[in-house]
């Protein structure tokens, strides 16, 4: 019987450019059926997958591999230069994971958010730089561009963040810093706010944005403002050969839900779960239809893969 306890080896994958990552192992066993990778979002870290990784220990035991970790400067993982924060580096660190950890597939890359969009920045790389593909791929809450053109991403092309984005990318380094210090604690605190979400969103992320703000680095926040603003990856979503799910909220004003029917239309085959009443915070709210997408992913490694062409959505009330 599978224990209920989730435990873990505390691992460190150091980056080619000298970044440790904070790595949490569960399984540890480069031999395992399958392979789960699990990417979180921006002012977040690891630990926003504890409630899914519960529940694939209990259903799987030691039959699988979880392997989840904090970008670079998030949670326990070392901060960086500025100019590394991009999402395309993230694709490049997941990369290294993959190598260093040994990860050779079955595999299903998750991701929540902006570590969504690391997922498909990694599966738009030359096959030549992805040591392995995966077989599932479960995207949440997430996007393949145009994030400054809806909901609150609409920020990022305010004055403020504007600014932002030009000091980040022309002033000279240490300066640069110091603007950024000043400036980005109003505009990561707007792109966090809870202003016209459902209650249930507003008193999640009234506790997430608060930690956000002060646990995460001012200039690791605003330091992926210029990549979330130039992010796209549409090119891309017609060569995903994994089975795919995209799950949504219809209460997210973050990342609004026409980014995942986007995504379902470009990605051949994928499902479109929708969750009706929920917001961003899909890992706190719905872990349950996160869990379930990822066992599906799990579970459908070995059987071909819906033909294009016939993907759907699934519309859950809850």
């Amino acid at each position: 019987m599978a224990s209920t306890t989730p435990r873990y080896t505390k691992r460190t994958v150091t980056t080619s450019d000298g970044v440790a990552l904070a790595v949490s192992d569960y399984g540890c066993n480069a031999s395992a059926a399958h392979t789960v990778v699990l990417l979180h979002g921006l002012c977040l870290n690891q630990t926003s997958w504890r409630i899914p990784v519960g529940h694939l220990i209990r259903q799987w035991g030691r039959e699988i591999r979880i392997i989840a970790y904090d970008h670079r400067g998030h949670g326990n993982s070392a901060r960086a230069p500025m100019r590394t924060y991009r999402i395309e580096q993230l694709a490049s660190d997941l990369a290294e994971v993959l190598t260093t950890l040994r990860v050779a597939g079955p595999l299903t890359l998750a991701g929540h958010s902006m570590g969504g969009m690391a997922a498909l920045a990694y599966l738009s790389r030359p096959a030549t730089e992805r040591p392995a593909d995966p077989t599932g791929l479960v995207l949440v809450a997430t996007a393949a561009g145009n994030i400054a053109k809806r909901g609150l991403g609409r920020l990022l092309v305010t004055p403020a963040a504007r600014l932002l984005c030009s000091l980040i990318h022309y002033a000279p380094l240490h300066p640069a810093e110091h603007a950024v210090r000043s400036l980005a604690r109003p505009v990561c605190a707007a792109l966090a706010s809870a202003h016209g979400y459902g209650s249930t969103e507003r008193s999640i992320l009234a506790t997430i944005s608060a930690a956000a703000v002060n646990t995460t680095p001012l200039t690791t926040a605003a330091g992926f403002l210029p990549s979330l603003r130039a992010y796209n990856v549409f090119h891309a979503l017609g060569a995903i050969c994994a089975d795919t799910t995209v799950i949504s909220g219809g209460a997210d004003v973050v990342i609004p839900f026409s980014h995942a029917r986007d995504l379902v239309a470009g990605i051949p085959g994928a499902t479109h779960v929708h969750q009706l009443a929920a917001g961003h915070m899909l890992l706190d709210e719905a872990p349950y239809v996160v869990s379930a997408a990822i066992n599906r992913a799990i579970e459908m490694c070995s059987i071909p893969k819906t033909p294009a062409g016939l993907a759907h959505t699934v519309a859950i009330a809850g």
